[in-house]
């Protein structure tokens, strides 16, 4: 069961925000040339790692902590590179609990050196590395669908 619904571009069908903008960290994880994303719980389709930014909080710091949370493994804040920001309008979270939010992404990235041993947190239902072409055949989460269309042009 979905409890959140994301929009993107589409303002005749995006609501209004109820809340302030959220502050948002998310990786482009990869290993072997394949992106890592997780089947989400929360909205039954695949997503880039990573969550909201606490108030006392550094994106970076922010970045860590949701890898750890998600994947079980501990990468230093100093790892991560900072590799752009989606802050544009129109992306937004609407939660059944009738919260709106306006999403601002941070996107930082890391290259495992060698395969690592993942495990699935409760907010997953699966962790997966993608090539570009098995892309093509999931439905990515729209709030990061260009960021991950980006990184595979840019790569």
């Amino acid at each position: 069961m979905s409890i959140v619904k994301f929009y993107r571009g589409d303002p005749a069908n995006t609501p209004k925000t109820t809340m302030g903008a959220r502050l948002g960290s998310n990786a482009i994880l990869t290993w072997n040339g394949k992106l890592l994303l997780e089947k989400r719980r929360d909205g039954d389709v695949w997503g880039l790692v990573g969550g909201g930014v606490k108030n006392w909080e550094t994106e970076p710091q922010a970045m860590a902590r949701e890898v750890y949370e998600e994947l079980g493994i501990r990468i230093p804040k100093e790892k991560f590179q900072k590799l752009a920001v989606y802050g544009e309008p129109g992306r937004v979270a609407a939660y059944c609990d009738g919260s709106v939010w306006r999403m601002v992404i941070v996107v930082f990235g890391y290259d495992f050196p060698e395969e690592p041993r993942l495990r699935v947190s409760s907010e997953s239902r699966e962790l997966r590395f993608f090539s570009k072409e098995e892309l093509k055949n999931i439905e990515v989460v729209i709030t990061h669908s260009d960021i991950v269309e980006d990184w595979f042009l840019n790569r």
